[in-house]
This record gives structure tokens, C-alpha cells and sequence, in this order.
């Protein structure tokens, strides 16, 4: 065998992986600049200047390591939210309750961390980490249950399961568990102890590195485990899966438990990193968001990273665009949508682009109704 023979064969794998990659990335990446120059349209209308807008945007984002450290906060429980919800699309499950399950988590965090004291700080955080990803698993099972049971679609129970979740964290944070500091009026717990805390290192946050991780952990779960290629196959096919003699309906509880354990966690890690209590409000969006997030990533764990710090670009940047261009900080809201729009409806993008999309290539959101 000629010394050109293994070379070739390395030259070919090589742009075998790049075709793969480029294929993988050229729908959200056609549908951000789509969203961009949609924005910039936008931008021209209102009376702002899109470069000005756009070159502040950036520097507010990444213009200094404060910025970048600020961009990798936001992003923090973008990353988990992303990463239930892609998780649940495994399965072929949509599951829109990220919300309510990151509240349970960050809810339960704050618990943990102001009511336990006397533990080292990294077992007291991670105890407060631990019970905020069990707290949203619980709440995640909830929706797989009824589905598996009563065959009720996992979209409606999940939105409903959102109010119920906003409203008993609100009780809880305005009630049994409201701040008792003098003078506070407002529906919080009392700040967590310093032991709780997930520390920065320098400007980088350590939820970010822990979300990395967990990442990573996801993909080879999903690519490497049995259990992984179960909830994959139920998410191609359940009727297949379930005459292969893979358990469709352990499977389905499983997704939604695991599902809502990482939404549960990105709530953990917002109230221990960030907002270091529970207060109403300050935690609101994050799991809607995890649905961009999600698709734009193309439902995969390694896509979801860097689209959550798109995301989070976009709201560390958007009170610099807005001072600097005098700008809404909302066109940042107005981008996010356009992004989400073209993801979801990737046929327009594709039409831009004159790609055809490969069969392995779509994304279903949801099973039929009704169907486990």
C-alpha cells in the first residue's frame, strides 16, 4: 500500500466531516443573518443606525471580559433549558414546560440554600444544585405520567403545568417562605448563604462550566448508552421501538424526568450564581427561551451551547445598543423571534439559500396527538 493511499483516505474523511458539519450549520446560521438583516430593516424604520446598533450590541457583549463573563451568565440557563428541551425532542416529545420545571428548581435551590447551614460551601451548593434538578425532575414526570397513562399530549399538560408552577412558587416566595428582613414588602426568600453560592472564576461564571459539562455528559448519554439509543428510537419510531421490546412507556417518563431535571438545574444555577434568592419575575422567559435555544441548536447537545450564547449575547448587549443607538431594547426580542421564525419555518431559509433538506436532516417537534 502506497504511502498516497492513506493520505487520500484522511483527505476524504476529513471533508466527509466538514460536509457533515456545514450541512449540520447552514440552516441557523442562514436564519440568524436572516434575522439580522430583518432587524437591521428594522433598525432603519425606527430612525436608529443598524451599524451603530449592531457594532454597540457586540461590544456589549463581548467587547470586555466583564461583557463576556456577563454574555456566559445569561447564557447559563439558556444551555440548561436548551438541553431539556432538545432532550424531550429525542424522544419525540415537546416539552414546553421548561419554564414551570426551571422555577420548581430555582424555587428549591433557594430553599436549600438559606434554611440548610453549617455544610462546606461545595457540598452545601451542590446539595441546593441537587434538589433544584430533582425538584424539576418531579415536575417533569408529571406530563410524562399522563401521557403515558392517559394518552394526554405532553404540549397542553406542560403549558398548564407552567401556571401551576408560577403561581405556587409566587405563594411560596410571598408566603412560608417570604424574606422576613424589616421593611420587605416584596414576595422573595431571604438571600442564601454564602456556602450555597456558585462562585465566579475571575469574570467567568462557574455555572457556565458546569453547563459545558453537563452538556457533554447529554451527548454521550444519547450516543454512547443503551438507555440513549432507546429514547432515540422511540423518538423515530414508538410502535418500532415498542415491537423491538424497547419499554416505550418507561422510556417516555424517563425523557420527561430527565428532561425536567436539566430545566430544573438551569433554575438551580440562576438562583444560586445570579439572583442568590427566589424572587417572582427574575426567572421569567428563561425556559421559552430554552425553545429557541433548542432549535436553533438543531435539537443537539454540542448546537445548543453556542446557540444558548447567541441568546444570551443578545440580552448582555441590548442595554448598550439601546444607550448607545437609542435604540428599544426590545428589537433584541424582535430578533430572538425572527430567529425562532426562520429556524421553525426553515423552508423560507432554505429557499433563500437553494438547499434541499436532506430526509435525516428535519426536525419533528411532536408526535401525533395522543400517541406514546
Amino acid at each position: 500500500m502506497s504511502s498516497e493511499e492513506p493520505q487520500s483516505t484522511s483527505r476524504s474523511r476529513l471533508l466527509y466531516w466538514l460536509t457533515l458539519a456545514w450541512q449540520a450549520v447552514r440552516i441557523p446560521l442562514a436564519a440568524v443573518l436572516l434575522a439580522t438583516l430583518l432587524g437591521a430593516v428594522i433598525l432603519l424604520i425606527s430612525g436608529a443606525n443598524p451599524l451603530v446598533a449592531y457594532r454597540a450590541l457586540l461590544q456589549g457583549a463581548f467587547g470586555t471580559w466583564t461583557a463576556i463573563g456577563r454574555t456566559l451568565e445569561k447564557a447559563t440557563p439558556l444551555v440548561f433549558s436548551g438541553l431539556a428541551v432538545a432532550f424531550a425532542f429525542k424522544a419525540g416529545l415537546f416539552n414546553i414546560g421548561a419554564q414551570g420545571q426551571l422555577l420548581f428548581g430555582a424555587m428549591t435551590a433557594a430553599i436549600v440554600g438559606f434554611m440548610v447551614t453549617g455544610l462546606p460551601p461545595v457540598l452545601h451548593a451542590s446539595l441546593a444544585l441537587i434538589a433544584g434538578a430533582l425538584a424539576g425532575a418531579l415536575f417533569g414526570a408529571i406530563p410524562g405520567a399522563l401521557k403515558t397513562y392517559t394518552g394526554a399530549h405532553e404540549v397542553i399538560t406542560t403549558i398548564m403545568l407552567n401556571y401551576i408552577a408560577i403561581n405556587i412558587t409566587d405563594y411560596l416566595a410571598d408566603g412560608p417562605f417570604k424574606d422576613p428582613a424589616p421593611g420587605n414588602i416584596v414576595a422573595r426568600t431571604p438571600l442564601i448563604a454564602e456556602s450555597a453560592k456558585i462562585p465566579f472564576i475571575g469574570d467567568i461564571p462557574v455555572g457556565f462550566l458546569i453547563a459545558l459539562l453537563v452538556g457533554l455528559f447529554i451527548w454521550w448519554f444519547l450516543m454512547k448508552t443503551t438507555i440513549g439509543f432507546e429514547i432515540r428510537t422511540v423518538g423515530l419510531n414508538p410502535n418500532a421501538a415498542q415491537y423491538a421490546g424497547i419499554r416505550v412507556a418507561f422510556t417516555v417518563i424517563l425523557t420527561m424526568v430527565i428532561s425536567g431535571g436539566l430545566a430544573g438545574m438551569g433554575g438551580a444555577i440562576e438562583t444560586q450564581g445570579v439572583v442568590l434568592r427566589y424572587q417572582p419575575g427574575f426567572n421569567v422567559g428563561l425556559g421559552f427561551d430554552g425553545i429557541t435555544v433548542a432549535l436553533l441548536g438543531r435539537t443537539h447537545p454540542f448546537g445548543v451551547i453556542p446557540s444558548a450564547i447567541l441568546i444570551g449575547a443578545l440580552k448582555a448587549g441590548a442595554n448598550q445598543m439601546q444607550f448607545t443607538a437609542g435604540v428599544a431594547k426590545e428589537i433584541t426580542d424582535v430578533i430572538q423571534a425572527l430567529i425562532l421564525f426562520f429556524v421553525a419555518a426553515d423552508q423560507i431559509v432554505r429557499w433563500f439559500i437553494r438547499a434541499r433538506a436532506p430526509e435525516g436532516e428535519k426536525v419533528t417537534l411532536s408526535t401525533g396527538w395522543g400517541k406514546h
